[in-house]
C-alpha cells in the first residue's frame, strides 16, 4: 500500500465588486509546490479545527480580510508531494463576499490580483483553482 497523506482543505472563492481575488505562491512558503503561480485563498484543516474555523484563519492569515461566507461552489481535489511526501488533497471551495480590496499578504505569498474572467485566464493559475475560479466568474452577470 502506498503511503499518502490525506488531507481536507478550506479554499475561498473571494469576490468584490465582480472580480475574483488569487494570490501568488512566493518561495518563502515551506510546503510551497507552486511556486510562482496564482491559486485562490486556503489552505489545509487541522484535525481539531471545524471547516468554518479553518476558512475563516486561512482567509485571515493569507489576506487580512474578514468576509461573508456564502455558500460551496465545488469539490476539488489534488495529489501534490510536499517534502517528498505524496499528499492527496480534498478541498472544498466556497463562496465568500469581500467588503474592501485591501489586502495585505502573509509571508507564503507575493502578489494578489483582483481579476475577472477575461484577466485570469492570462495568468498561470494552478488547478483546480483556475477552472473553480472561472466556473465562479463564468456565472457573473455581465456588465
Amino acid at each position: 500500500m502506498n503511503n499518502v497523506n490525506l488531507r481536507v482543505a478550506a479554499k475561498a472563492v473571494i469576490a468584490y465588486k465582480n472580480k475574483v481575488l488569487v494570490v501568488r505562491e512566493g518561495g518563502k512558503y515551506e510546503d510551497g509546490n507552486n511556486i510562482g503561480q496564482y491559486g485562490l485563498v486556503g489552505g489545509r484543516i487541522e484535525p481539531d479545527e471545524s471547516f468554518y474555523d479553518a476558512l475563516d484563519r486561512e482567509i485571515l492569515e493569507e489576506t487580512g480580510l474578514k468576509v461573508k461566507t456564502t455558500k460551496p461552489l465545488q469539490v476539488g481535489e489534488w495529489w501534490p508531494e510536499i517534502k517528498g511526501v505524496k499528499n492527496h488533497i480534498v478541498a472544498v471551495f466556497m463562496i465568500c463576499e469581500a467588503k474592501t480590496d485591501r489586502v495585505v499578504l502573509s509571508d507564503e505569498h507575493d502578489d494578489f490580483k483582483w481579476v475577472n474572467l477575461n484577466e485570469i485566464q492570462k495568468l498561470p493559475v494552478m488547478e483546480p483553482d483556475r477552472s473553480v475560479a472561472i466556473e465562479f466568474l463564468s456565472s457573473l452577470p455581465k456588465t
